[in-house]
């Protein structure tokens, strides 16, 4: 499970041990930062209080869980698979209040209904099969309270024919169903590209999975650069022109409600 950038496998892979870890961490991310992230944190805005319990599920390195607690005011708890991304994040995440493992599915250390809200940022293409996105939809419904918010960021797998300014997104003119093998490609911080394997969902198929596991209210929203504008970093809104992702933005922003 992963933020921060992109996603690592449940198990093991590309990001597993502390080489992995390190590895995660140095990819750039800024499409993320751009079309991703800060409307996460808009989604949440509103529905989560000062102090209230956030839990980022799958918080990798920790560098989303640490800005979310200071743009939300709210008390982040970071969960994640791997024992490595967890102590980095320990190390460079100050403001995330706790650290929880995931061990056979479930987060450790968590009451049931504990959590006012969970967002969970590129963790289902770890995921290689229906009943694996199920099971973490079910936790995540566990950890929240009756009405609470889940926000839920993902890559679109139709998004093949682009190349964006930190990823490219399966390979040009093939087509993914639910679970299928795809290519990623990752900016790294020195300009270099990383390849890692990951799993497609397409984003129309969400919706169903989330309501067969106890949550209602779904909606989506495919942010885009004009949008980003008012929400991201100015100084990154400037750096790049986002040619690919003005022309078809490749995040979606799905909300739902614990029933």
């Amino acid at each position: 499970m992963s933020n921060g950038s992109e996603e690592h496998s449940e198990e093991g892979g590309a990001w597993s041990g502390s080489a992995g870890a390190e590895a995660f961490a140095a990819v750039e991310a800024a499409t993320d930062w751009l079309l991703g992230y800060p409307f996460v944190f808009e989604a949440l805005s509103g529905r989560i209080g000062q102090d209230e319990v956030l839990v980022d599920y799958g918080c990798g390195p920790g560098r989303v869980a640490d800005r979310a607690a200071r743009v939300l005011g709210a008390r982040v708890l970071g969960v994640d698979t791997s024992a490595e991304m967890l102590a980095m994040a320990r190390s460079t995440a100050p403001m995330v209040a706790e650290f929880h493992l995931v061990r056979d599915g479930r987060v450790t250390g968590l009451p049931d209904g504990c959590a006012d809200a969970v967002m969970c940022n590129h963790v289902l293409a770890s995921l290689p099969t229906e009943e694996a996105v199920l099971g973490v939809f079910a936790e995540i419904r566990r950890l929240l309270r009756p009405g609470a918010p889940f926000v839920l960021l993902t890559s679109d797998p139709a998004c093949t024919e682009l190349e964006y300014t930190s990823l490219r997104v399966g390979t040009e003119g093939a087509s993914y169903g639910p679970g299928d093998e795809m290519p990623l490609r990752l900016r790294r911080t020195d300009g270099s590209w990383q390849e890692v394997l990951n799993h497609a969902w397409p984003v129309d198929r969400l919706p169903l999975l989330l309501e067969s596991a106890g949550f209602r209210a779904v909606g989506q929203r495919r942010p885009t650069v004009d949008e980003a504008s008012a929400l991201a970093d100015p100084e990154l809104v400037g750096r790049y022109p986002w040619t690919a992702e003005r022309a078809a933005p490749p995040l979606v922003i799905t909300s739902a409600l614990a029933a």
